[in-house]
C-alpha cells in the first residue's frame, strides 16, 4: 500500500505541471487568432479609437507574458472571461454544456470496453478459427470507419429509416431515462465503434499471450474450471489495453465533439462550433482548456488504475 501511495503522489505532483503546460499552449495558440476581443465586444462598426480605449482597458495590448499572467490570476478564481455579445460569462456557458459532453463520453466508453472485452476474448479463445477471423473483421473495418461518417449512417438507417431512435437533439435524463437513452444511444455508438475495434485488437494479443503462458497450463492440468481460468488469464491480459484506454479517452472526447455537431447536442462541439462562428476567442479558448483538463485528469484516474491492477509496478 505504501508504494502504491508514493506512486500515486508522484502522479498527482506533476498533475499541477502538466496543468499549466496545456493551459500555456491553449492560451499561446488562441492568441495568434486574427479575431480581435475588441472588435467582437464593440462590433465590428467600431472606431479605432473605441477600439483602442477597450484594448487599454482590459490590457489586452500588453506583453503576452503579462496577459498569460493576468489569464491565469482569473483562471484561479474561476472566471474563463465573457462571450461576445450578447456577453455572458463562458463559465456558465461550460457549466451547461459539459455535462452532456460527459455523460455522451462515459456511455461510449462503457459501450467501448464491452465490446472491446468481448471481441477480443472471443478472438483468443478461438484463436485461428472462424469466430477469431470474424472478430479481426469487425475490428479493421471497425478502426477504418470514420465516426462522423458512421454517425450519418446510423442516422440515416436507425433514425430515418425504421424510426427507432431519434434524427438529434438531447432528452434530460430527469425528464425521462428511456428518452436520454434514445437521445444518446446513436451518438455513444458512433463515437464508441472506432475505440472499441482498437482496443479489441489489443485485448486479443494479450489474452492470446496470457492464454500461452505456464500457469494457465498449469491450472487447466490441475482441473481447474475453465472459466476461473479464463477470469485470471483475462484480468492479466487488461493492463496493456488499461494503458491505451487513457489515451482512447482522449479520441473520446474529442470524437464526442464532432459527433454532438452532427447530431445537434448541445455540449462542447456545439460550444467550440459557435466560437469558432463568431470569433469569439474566449468561449473557444475556454471550451478547449476544459476539455484539455478534463483529458488529464481522466489519464490520471486511468494511471492510478493501472497501479492498482498490477502489482508488478507497486513493488518498483
Amino acid at each position: 500500500m505504501f508504494a502504491f501511495l508514493r506512486l500515486a503522489a508522484r502522479r498527482l505532483v506533476t498533475l499541477p505541471l502538466m496543468l499549466a503546460g496545456v493551459t500555456l499552449l491553449v492560451f499561446v495558440v488562441l492568441q495568434f487568432s486574427p479575431n480581435d476581443p475588441a472588435y467582437n465586444a464593440l462590433g465590428e462598426s467600431a472606431s479605432e479609437q473605441a477600439r483602442a480605449a477597450y484594448a487599454a482597458a482590459h490590457g489586452l495590448d500588453d506583453p503576452l507574458p503579462v496577459r498569460y499572467v493576468r489569464f491565469l490570476g482569473q483562471l484561479v478564481q474561476g472566471d474563463l472571461g465573457y462571450t461576445a455579445p450578447p456577453a455572458a460569462p463562458v463559465v456558465d456557458r461550460i457549466v451547461t454544456a459539459f455535462p452532456l459532453t460527459m455523460q455522451l463520453t462515459l456511455l461510449a466508453l462503457v459501450l467501448a470496453v464491452v465490446l472491446a472485452l468481448g471481441l477480443g476474448t472471443v478472438g483468443a479463445l478461438y484463436r485461428d478459427r472462424w469466430p477469431d477471423q470474424v472478430t479481426r473483421l469487425v475490428s479493421i473495418a471497425g478502426v477504418a470507419v470514420p465516426s462522423f461518417w458512421l454517425g450519418i449512417l446510423l442516422i440515416q438507417e436507425f433514425a430515418l429509416g425504421v424510426e427507432l431512435f431519434p434524427t438529434g437533439g438531447y432528452v434530460n435524463p430527469a425528464d425521462s431515462l428511456t428518452g436520454w437513452l434514445r437521445s444518446l444511444a446513436l451518438p455513444a455508438i458512433a463515437t464508441a465503434v472506432p475505440v472499441a475495434a482498437s482496443l479489441a485488437r489489443l485485448v486479443r494479443t494479450s489474452m492470446v499471450e496470457e492464454m500461452d503462458r505456464d500457469y494457465v497450463r498449469t491450472a487447466t492440468g490441475n482441473g481447474l474450471p475453465r472459466s476461473l481460468v479464463i477470469r485470471g488469464a483475462l484480468r492479466n491480459a487488461l493492463i496493456t489495453p488499461l494503458t491505451v484506454l487513457g489515451l482512447r479517452v482522449g479520441y473520446l472526447l474529442s470524437g464526442a465533439v464532432v459527433i454532438e455537431t452532427i447530431f445537434d447536442l448541445p455540449g462542447m462541439g456545439k460550444l467550440i462550433l459557435d466560437g469558432v462562428t463568431n470569433g469569439d476567442v474566449a468561449l473557444v479558448q475556454g471550451s478547449v482548456l476544459t476539455i484539455a483538463v478534463s483529458f488529464l485528469v481522466v489519464n490520471l484516474i486511468v494511471d492510478l488504475l493501472y497501479l492498482l491492477v498490477n502489482p508488478r509496478i507497486r513493488v518498483v
